[in-house]
Order: structure tokens, then sequence, then C-alpha cells
């Protein structure tokens, strides 16, 4: 399907057909608990969705916006890993987990992520834009050149993650300082 509305659809009483969507709007739609395994999102925008727990193993999600969706619990890890790409926009993504996902440049803009998995993934020149990264894991992370000015509540061991070229503010370099129990008054 290609250039098509949807708005205020709830999938989970009127299921949503498996096929690819080319430059979809998709608004106020309910995709929670949904199993999207085979599904192709191609420079689709999400606006207002709820992906609570759903299943995405398997669906490819090309270019696409999510822009003030609720992303609690998503595996991104076990999406379909050929051309993934997105962006973030005031999301609340908490305990999604990107674990050894290739997303260099990714753009997190306003959003929640708090307990999040990151672990292994290549960030390479991600922003963190205001950002609440509240327990969000970093191990063996490759953040070279990411932006964390804005971001609060970031913790991460840089002997364990890249971090070279990497940007922080006063106050999140601080969270560098963490694992040697240094106060910093």
């Amino acid at each position: 399907m290609n250039n098509e509305l949807f708005e205020r659809q709830d999938f989970r009483v009127n299921p949503i057909i498996k096929d690819d969507y080319e430059q979809c709007l998709f608004r106020n739609c309910q995709f929670s608990g949904l199993d999207l395994a085979g599904f192709i999102f191609s420079e689709c925008t999400f606006e207002d969705c709820d992906f609570s727990n759903a299943l995405v193993a398997n669906a490819a999600f090309r270019d696409v916006k999510f822009i003030r969706c609720k992303l609690i619990g998503l595996r991104f890890d076990r999406c379909h890993a050929l051309m993934l790409s997105f962006a973030f926009q005031d999301c609340l993504l908490n305990y999604a987990s990107f674990y050894k996902l290739k997303i260099k440049g990714t753009k997190f803009m306003s959003c929640k992520l708090h307990e999040v998995d990151f672990s292994e993934a290549d960030l390479t020149k991600a922003q963190f834009e205001n950002c609440e990264l509240d327990l969000a894991m970093f191990d063996n992370t490759n953040l070279e050149a990411a932006d964390f000015r804005t971001a609060q509540n970031i913790t991460l061991d840089p002997d364990k993650n890249r971090i070279k070229r990497a940007r922080f503010s006063i106050e999140g370099a601080l969270g560098l300082l963490n694992r040697y129990g240094i106060s910093v008054e």
C-alpha cells in the first residue's frame, strides 16, 4: 500500500493486512500486543500510535518516523536488520531493546528511554536530544560521535564502551564517573 492514511484504527479489533506499506501515515492507531512479523514499513510516519508489547520479529522499519508514540517493551533487536532505520520524537521507549543493532545516526528527540538495552549496538553519531536515559544499558556499545549534551541521567562505563568524540554536558559527563564511586560537589 502506498500513500495511505490510517487514522484512529484499532488494529486489535480490525486487523491490519500483512503487506508492504510505503509512505503511509498512521495517526492515533493501536498496535499494542500485535504480531507484526513480516510487515514492511518504508518511509512511513507513525503519530500518536501505541505499539506497546507488539511483536516485531522480522518486521521491517525502513526510514520510519515515530512521533509521540508509545513503544514500551519493543524488541527492535528482533526486527529485520536490512536497511533498518528510524527516528523517534517525543516517544516513550521504556524497556525497549536495540541489542546488537547497527543504527548509526539514529535520532532520539525528547524521548523517555528508561531501562532501554543498547548493549553491543552501533550508535555512531546518534543524537539523544533532551532524552531521559534512567538505567539505560550501554555495554560494549559504539557511541563514537554520539551527542548526549542535553540527555539526562546517562550512566555508562567509558572502559566498556567506545565514546571517542562523543559529546556530553558537564552534568552528563559526571555519569561517566559513577563506576568509580566518585562524588563531585
